[in-house]
């Protein structure tokens, strides 16, 4: 959904010609010839389900809170929509298990076990991603939304060359490193495999193979504390580098069954 449907014309297309034509004549907008135009779809149906991904997540791995991220101030019928329907999903399907940000300020004591629910306008959430980060955890969004955050939050760990990616379904599941296929590190050995190697952990609790999901994540992680790292987070440390190849050595001696 969002503007990442992909519906959209050049100014100088028949269909944007038509579009414009019909807005200005039956709408009394004012698009001008130079205009494109593209169209950002949010429906509650996939709003919802979203939302409720986001929420059932939060219960299962007992999160703290689940933070609503839209720019519906200003686009109030879709971003705007998006909220809205999320509040309503974490109410009429989680009513026991949640709590509204407003009601737990009121009352922490008696909320202290509840997932409490909370939105964010999307500029604002920028900088208090970077300036009060122990107050988010699970965050659900519109698609644009998202690729600009995720990144933007990496960047505080290091870079998307750790970051991990799901793209998770009612009926199946796809597991990819954040940075994508990264083609110009092709052959180099140089690329930082952390965002693959997570996004294959994140595939194995997918599936239930937890204990293999915590063996690679110790793995990696005890690397990164022994400072055997690749150029890219090498750089940021002020040490010397590992390839890719030996990075994957040091995390597979480490790999040791609990």
């Amino acid at each position: 959904e969002d503007v990442y449907s992909g519906i959209e014309w050049r100014y100088d297309s028949e269909e944007a010609k038509k579009l414009r034509g019909y807005l200005n004549t039956e709408f009394g907008v004012k698009l001008t010839d130079d205009t494109g135009i593209g169209i950002k779809p949010i429906s509650r149906f996939r709003s919802s389900r979203l939302v409720r991904k986001a929420l059932n997540f939060a219960v299962d791995n007992s999160r703290k809170s689940v933070t609503l991220v839209h720019k519906g101030n200003i686009m109030k019928y879709t971003e705007g929509a998006f909220k809205d329907w999320g509040y309503q999903v974490a109410e009429n399907e989680f009513k026991s298990r949640i709590v509204r940000e407003e009601d737990y300020l009121k009352n922490k004591d008696e909320y202290k076990d509840r997932i409490v629910v909370k939105d964010r306008i999307t500029d604002n959430m920028f900088q208090q991603i970077l300036t009060r980060t122990d107050e988010y955890d699970v965050i659900a969004t519109t698609n644009l939304n998202g690729d600009y955050l995720s990144d933007a939050i990496a960047a505080q760990v290091g870079g998307i060359g750790i970051a991990p990616g799901g793209n998770v379904g009612d009926l199946h599941a796809i597991f990819e490193a954040v940075h994508g296929t990264a083609p110009k590190y092709a052959g180099m050995d140089v690329a930082n495999p952390t965002s693959l190697l997570l996004s294959a952990s994140m595939m194995f609790t997918y599936i239930g193979w937890k204990e293999a999901s915590k063996i690679l994540e110790d793995a990696i992680t005890q690397c990164y504390k022994e400072k055997k790292v690749t150029q890219d987070i090498a750089r940021l440390m002020g040490i010397k580098e590992l390839k890719c190849s030996e990075f994957g050595q040091e995390v597979i001696k480490r790999m040791v069954p609990s």
